[in-house]
């Protein structure tokens, strides 16, 4: 396991009106198909041995990639960097058709991580491509999942980055556009940039079930909960984590007075606490509890002592591992009862 920064607190307990206190917002961290991409990964190396190759970062978080690379996990960019006949994990984030292509043709022994969430919007995209309709992707640009959905319905997809894209927005047949977004959004955001879809296209259809991930939305609401009571937020999480980031918007424009995002307590700097009585504290569905605790402990060294989870809902979904894992893991098993050798 890498050593994660900060063994000693920089952090002075600096005294301020009142109590200093913590508003820990709960759901937070690892969501069900993070959980199950890491796990897939970590089976795969237990299963195959080292090393097993993972198509971009398996999740957006540093801590976790660097973890996973000390068990002997490679992660590169491209298929092509990978040696044939490998195994190959494609990322929670998901892939176009054209990678799984890719990958095929080098002989690469594939395991698709994909979150399950994720592939539910690839399914839409490719049925309502096969029914003529043109759609707009609500997303960013050059995001893993944006590409890796788009490439489903190429063809037919505008990607539409926010609501500053939707005067520029073209459509061939006003009648027949429908609107898909990326699981991490903000859910404000991206209900405001629907609506001005709407009013330049009124017979724009919804996706037939909301896109935006069950973890994404309960993080965004946990924060809305305590923002406006915090004189700082701290979210735990690393820069190319979409749900991260847009947690640190979230908090602020719900009344958070400071909020910062950062991978590891070490980042915290003294000044954010200067003068500040309650700091709330949540973390990325990407983040391993451990980052959280880090944080506590260091705050805890502060003077804040008095932690006050606020908890928004219950999450106690799970997803079964990749079907090419189960069936070499049900295979692995079989030959041990039969006394074959497994490596």
């Amino acid at each position: 396991m890498p050593r994660i920064p900060g063994a000693r607190n920089r952090l002075q307990n600096t005294p301020v009106n009142g109590s200093k206190k913590v508003l820990l917002a709960a759901p937070r961290g690892y969501c069900a198909g993070v959980d199950r991409a890491v796990i897939a990964v970590e089976k795969a190396l237990n299963l195959y041995g080292a090393p097993v190759y993972v198509r971009k970062q398996i999740v957006h978080n540093v801590h976790v990639v660097a973890e996973l690379e000390e068990q002997g996990a490679i992660f590169v960019e491209e298929v092509d960097e990978v040696p044939e006949g490998s195994h190959i994990v494609f990322s929670a984030h998901g892939v176009s058709p054209a990678v799984v292509n890719a990958a095929a043709d080098r002989g690469l022994q594939a395991i698709d991580a994909t979150c399950p969430l994720v592939t539910k919007v690839h399914r839409e995209a490719v049925r309502f491509d096969r029914d003529d309709f043109e759609i707009l992707l609500i997303g960013h640009a050059g995001h893993e999942e944006v590409e890796g959905t788009a490439g489903h319905a190429l063809e037919a997809t505008t990607i539409v980055n926010g609501p500053e894209d939707v005067p520029h927005v073209v459509v061939k047949n006003p009648n027949k556009v429908v609107w898909l977004s990326q699981t991490t959004l903000s859910v404000d955001e991206t209900m405001e940039t629907v609506r001005l879809l709407r009013e330049r296209f009124p017979n724009l259809q919804d996706p037939p079930s909301d896109d935006i991930c069950y973890a994404t939305q309960n993080r965004q609401v946990a924060i809305k909960k305590i923002a406006n009571d915090s004189d700082l937020v701290i979210v735990v999480g690393s820069a190319n984590s979409s749900n991260s980031v847009r947690l640190v918007e979230v908090a602020l424009e719900y009344g958070a007075r400071a909020a910062y995002r950062v991978d590891y307590s070490t980042e915290i700097r003294q000044e954010w606490l200067d003068g500040v009585e309650t700091v709330g504290v949540t973390s990325g569905a990407s983040v391993p509890e451990v980052l959280v605790d880090e944080v506590l402990r260091d705050l805890a060294g502060a003077g804040y002592l008095d932690v006050q989870e606020v908890k928004t809902a219950e999450e106690d979904l799970m997803f079964s591992l990749p079907k090419e894992l189960r069936k070499d893991l049900a295979g692995n098993r079989d030959a041990r009862a039969l006394g074959g050798r497994t490596r």
